[in-house]
């Protein structure tokens, strides 16, 4: 987060338990693509009711305020997620349908057709309206990484080049990694270029003989819905899987049956703002909420079947490097030497399946204590810090929630002083009212004292005990911790140096022995 902040120029974040005020009203033509997305949202919504034109207006003007949290998570538990994103899909599906619109219609007027390049002029048009959406659409990462994408590609057309190569991915990749060259760690920014990069490798390979010769023309455009979300869901799974802790087992069912769709939804969403100028959108509006209708219903239904989700574990920091050249290497080299890509991918397996997870979990605000057990990770409260506790549970590839696994073995007595042992190690965690009160009594107990608070000095003994509170937390973040040899190291999250720590120390570990 402290990441995200910084490269976004975000100086504070907060939120506010009373309803946000107008100071003033804005002056008359400030911010025209902001007021044009809110208005086209709220037509969109107004002539669309209910989840289907929430979903048609996030899909369309990126604005998905109206999508309930139910929606949202169906869309990610069916891999269909993604069509939210106003990413490549959504740009690529909106970009084709401008460019062959424009080709063939000036195809049909044999005057014009004869005297201009209708290709050009297509390309032309498609990425006048692909700047457009990305303005509409706020131009966050996701779409920005698509245009630059569809603009090399057009401005291939334009130069009579071929559009869609690994040379196109490449140019693009490198002008948006000069331009925002903390995007490479984004997940939108690896999962699309894997994507569009194995889609371009498949077709070269397997598109032209089997389209051409072996397969029925009736046959073409299930064969490319199957080809394209199979080679897709390839590529993106092991991103998906290591920053999402979680593989969609029916996300190729889903996106098969979704694709046409979604392409039909982005063209009628253009056919909508041609035609609703005139009053003939009807038509068109009908079949964007049919295709708003149907995707929800998929969604829901792969959503709901058994085991539509396994719980992946949080790979160590060197898999996806290892899993990334094998796969680039598999894509472009040549030869017999492009199989080498295999054992590459096979080396990354293994260092995902190796990965250890901490044995000990200490939440920033020390409030939230998480111990790896035999049956999972054991939370020391059934509620409270809800975030902390499911991302370590998700990052041990465990679906289970908060509250089943503060009921499993791991912690003993009342909330407000938990106890627990790691090896030989004893540790309590102390919250409540009473926690000051009781930290002499609990330091003479036990090895190590985890309490949320700004101990008093006066109460700070000479005992053997480890104490972890506010101050310490305030400098060394969240900690996780390895028992090793009869020694429990804790590290902390600030144990690098980083430019969005403001300058902060690097804290070193904590070793503690009992």
């Amino acid at each position: 987060f402290r990441r995200t902040a910084f490269f976004k120029g975000l100086g504070a974040v907060g939120y506010s338990r009373s309803p946000v005020l107008v100071w003033q009203e804005a002056e008359v033509g400030a911010q025209p693509i902001d007021r044009l997305r809110t208005y086209l949202s709220d037509a969109l919504m107004a002539a669309i009711p209910n989840a289907a034109g929430a979903f048609a207006s996030g899909a369309m003007t990126g604005d998905r305020s109206g999508i309930t949290q139910d929606t949202v998570a169906a869309l990610r538990d069916s891999n269909l997620a993604h069509l939210l994103a106003i990413s490549g899909m959504n740009l690529a599906f909106l970009s084709g349908f401008v460019f062959v619109l424009v080709r063939y219609g000036v195809a049909l007027v044999p005057v014009l057709a004869l005297r201009v390049n209708a290709k050009k002029i297509a390309a032309v048009i498609a990425l006048a309206v692909a700047f457009f959406y990305l303005l509409l659409s706020g131009a966050n990462v996701a779409t920005t990484r698509a245009f630059l994408m569809i603009a090399v590609m057009l401005g291939a057309v334009l130069l009579d080049r071929r559009a869609l190569t690994m040379r196109s991915v490449a140019i693009s990749a490198v002008i948006l990694l000069i331009w925002q060259p903390e995007s490479l760690l984004d997940p939108g920014f690896q999962l699309s270029y894997a994507a569009t990069a194995i889609l371009i490798a498949g077709y070269n390979i397997l598109d032209r003989q089997i389209l051409a010769q072996r397969l029925p023309r009736g046959m073409i455009f299930i064969y490319a819905t199957v080809l394209t979300s199979f080679l897709a869901g390839i590529a993106t799974a092991p991103f998906a899987a290591a920053h999402f802790n979680r593989f969609t087992d029916y996300g190729l069912l889903a996106n098969v049956l979704t694709a046409p769709a979604m392409s039909s939804l982005m063209a009628a969403g253009a056919v909508v703002a041609l035609l609703a100028p005139f009053g003939l959108a009807g038509p068109a509006l009908w079949v964007l909420e049919q295709s708003a209708r149907w995707i929800l219903f998929i969604a829901h239904w792969v959503a709901g079947l058994e085991g539509s989700v396994t719980a992946i574990l949080a790979p160590q920091p060197i898999v996806l490097p290892i899993l990334t050249l094998g796969g680039i290497w598999l894509l472009v080299w040549r030869g017999r030497l492009r199989w080498w890509g295999l054992p590459v991918l096979a080396i990354g397996g293994v260092f995902w399946a190796i990965t250890p997870r901490p044995d000990i979990l200490i939440s920033k605000d020390g409030r939230l204590v998480g111990l790896m057990m035999d049956q999972g990770r054991a939370i020391s409260t059934p509620t409270g810090a809800g975030f902390s506790a499911q991302s370590w549970l998700l990052d041990d590839g465990d679906l289970a929630i908060q509250s089943d696994a503060a009921q499993r073995r791991g912690f003993l007595g009342p909330l407000t002083a938990r106890s627990f042992s790691i090896g030989s190690l004893s540790g309590v965690v102390l919250t409540g009212k009473a926690a000051q009160a009781a930290f002499v009594a609990a330091c003479a107990a036990h090895d190590l004292v985890i309490i949320p608070e700004s101990l008093d000095p006066s109460l700070l003994p000479d005992g053997p005990c480890l104490r972890i509170d506010r101050d310490i937390l305030d400098k060394t973040g969240a900690m996780g911790g390895y028992w090793r040899k009869g020694e429990l190291t804790l590290y902390p999250s600030r144990a690098h140096r980083r430019i969005w720590h403001n300058d902060r120390p690097v804290i070193a570990p904590i070793r503690i022995t009992p």
